[in-house]
Formats: structure tokens, C-alpha cells, sequence
């Protein structure tokens, strides 16, 4: 029979047993710091989602005023039409006169400057309120392109969160670090949306 080979498996035992203990606190670690920046992503994801949603807010708001500026507008010309169109018939009750070989009345020649004089400050009015329309237009698209910016930092965050789960459960760093990337992207674009 052979001799038995002693190997001191105490020792051998131990040593297996510390560089367990040693890899879970490592791995352990790098699960806390995923769950530390994923949690931070998060919050930014709900501070970009908020901004998303109010600037779109407001931007129909502004497009709603615009709209009811408009309709005040297109109002405004078709009084001033209105009034355009009345003095034509008092011109053109003037020329039936003349052509009658009469004078024409005295109020039709007044009535005629009081149209004209009244369409100037109705042609005034209207374009003030075309001005203002296109303002508040011009607000709401910049706020709409400010809206698209926070939204696109809502995905990228979004995407770096589902990275940072990932990366938990896997216990693999380079996803981590595909997660941190992405989410640098998202505050880029933040911050983007907050200079635009």
C-alpha cells in the first residue's frame, strides 16, 4: 500500500477562506459604489424629468396665447376690412352724386375720413397683437428646445440607471463605468437645456 502524501489542508483551508472573505469585501465595495451613483442618477433623472415636463408646460401655455393672439389678430383685419369696405361705399355714394351731376353730401366726405382714420389704429392694433403672437411663438419653441434637451438627459439617465442594475447584479465594473459614462451624457445635456 502506499504511503499517504500529508498536505496540511488547515492551512490550505484558511487561505481559500481569506481570499474569499477578502474578494467579497472588495466586490461588496464596488456594490455600494454602484448603488451610491446610481442613486444619485436617479435623482437627477427625476430633477431633468420635472424641468422636462414644465418647460413643456409652459411652452403649450405660450402656444395656446399665441394662438388666442392670433384669432385676436385675424379679428383686428377683418374690422379694419370692415371699415375699408365702408368707406368704399361712402366714396362710392359720393361718385353716384357727382356722376348725378350733384353734391355729394357733406357727412360723406367726413364719414369717409372717420373710416380711414379709424382703420390706421385698427391696422396698429392688429400688429401689435401679430408682434406679440410671434414673441410668445418664438418663447414656446425656445422652451420646446429646451424641453427636448432635458427629455434627451432622461433617457441617457434612464439607460445609465438599467446599466447601474446590471452592473450590480454582475458585479462587473466595466458596465459601472458604461453606466457613469452615460450618465455624464445626461448632465451634459442638463446642463445643456439650462444654458440653451
Amino acid at each position: 500500500m502506499p504511503e499517504e502524501i500529508e498536505i496540511d489542508t488547515d492551512k490550505l483551508r484558511e487561505t481559500i477562506d481569506e481570499e474569499i472573505e477578502r474578494e467579497d469585501k472588495g466586490s461588496a465595495r464596488l456594490v455600494r459604489w454602484i448603488a451610491l451613483t446610481t442613486a444619485i442618477l436617479a435623482a437627477l433623472a427625476a430633477i431633468a424629468s420635472l424641468e422636462a415636463g414644465a418647460t413643456v408646460n409652459e411652452a403649450l401655455v405660450l402656444k395656446t396665447e399665441s394662438t388666442r393672439l392670433q384669432s385676436q389678430a385675424s379679428d383686428q383685419w377683418a374690422y379694419y376690412q370692415a371699415k375699408g369696405i365702408k368707406a368704399d361705399v361712402m366714396q362710392a355714394s359720393a361718385s353716384s352724386f357727382v356722376a348725378a351731376g350733384k353734391t355729394p353730401p357733406a357727412n360723406i366726405a367726413s364719414q369717409t375720413a372717420r373710416y380711414a382714420a379709424q382703420q390706421d389704429s385698427i391696422r396698429q392694433e392688429a400688429k401689435k397683437l401679430e408682434a406679440e403672437r410671434d414673441a410668445r411663438s418664438r418663447e414656446a419653441d425656445e422652451l420646446l428646445e429646451r424641453h427636448h434637451h432635458y427629455a434627451g438627459a432622461v433617457a441617457l439617465f434612464q439607460v445609465a440607471i438599467a446599466l447601474g442594475a446590471i452592473a450590480a447584479l454582475t458585479r462587473v465594473r466595466a458596465v459601472w463605468i458604461g453606466s457613469l459614462l452615460l450618465g455624464g451624457a445626461g448632465i451634459a445635456m442638463g446642463l445643456l437645456a439650462i444654458v440653451h
